[in-house]
């Protein structure tokens, strides 16, 4: 088998891994929101009302950690594709398999760290009565200072360089390639704290339809990955943020 026919299979067999969890994940966040069946969705989700226990803490985390799954890996599949194809050229027949898997572990760590901030922020609203334990949405007055401050952060410096990293992948494994396994959970973890460093003001948004939102959360998901892949997902970013600051200000002047 010549070289490109292995760097093909290589990569068939890695995107139907990448679709396959990204699949699950999906699947459970629409068993998650789907409106059929309190007992589901009390299950899948955080409490809807009262105060915390632990086994609510486990669950609200366990979505979130689900929900970065489904939302982040098909982001970061070029990153993930490049980095196998690297590995495959410079070591050959040993493959890309297991170095690829602690890539995408530690890139699923730092999401991981972020879910957890996700679940302390979802409890901490929803003990100060700004979240709906019924859709998990806040109130309009903090969805448009959130709406805000997202918008914002498009045009920061660190959104700036953390997008450029993402939007560069072989650059990126040229000045930060490790080797073997503990090398490629190193990248993974670099990677994905750059991806967080883009990111997390857009996930913030989740808030603000819902977190039962699965259409608002798909169209967050996909705006994130125009923003890495798209020729011009730089400039989208930006006039994302230019409507996202007005549709703020337009909230806050028709709550007033």
């Amino acid at each position: 088998m010549d070289a490109q026919a292995v760097y093909r299979r290589d990569r068939n067999i890695i995107l139907a891994s990448l679709a396959g969890v990204t699949l699950l994940a999906w699947l459970y966040m629409y068993a998650m929101a789907a409106p059929f069946g309190a007992v589901t969705a009390e299950f899948l989700c955080a409490p809807r009302s009262g105060s915390w226990g632990p086994g609510d803490i486990l669950t609200s985390l366990a979505m979130w950690n689900i929900m970065m799954v489904g939302m982040m890996i098909p982001t970061a599949s070029p990153m993930i594709l490049m980095f196998a194809t690297t590995n495959r050229r410079q070591h050959g027949q040993s493959g890309p398999y297991v170095p690829t898997f602690f890539f995408v572990s530690g890139y699923v760590l730092i999401w991981a760290v972020y879910s957890i901030a996700g679940t302390a922020a979802q409890w901490g609203l929803q003990e100060a009565a700004l979240l709906s334990p019924l859709v998990l949405q806040v109130t309009p007055q903090l969805g448009a200072v959130l709406l805000i401050v997202a918008g914002l952060f498009q045009f920061t410096s660190l959104k700036y360089n953390c997008l450029t990293h993402c939007r560069t992948p072989m650059a990126f494994l040229n000045s930060e390639w490790r080797e073997g396994a503990g090398g490629a959970m190193w990248m993974g973890l670099k990677h994905g704290s750059y991806c967080v460093g883009c990111c997390w003001a857009i996930m913030l948004l989740m808030f603000v339809a819902g977190l039962m939102n699965l259409v608002w959360t798909a169209f967050l998901a996909a705006f994130m990955l125009l923003e890495k892949i798209a020729p011009a997902g730089d400039k989208l970013g930006r006039i994302a943020g230019v409507l996202a600051v007005g549709a703020g200000m337009w909230l806050l002047s028709g709550i007033g």
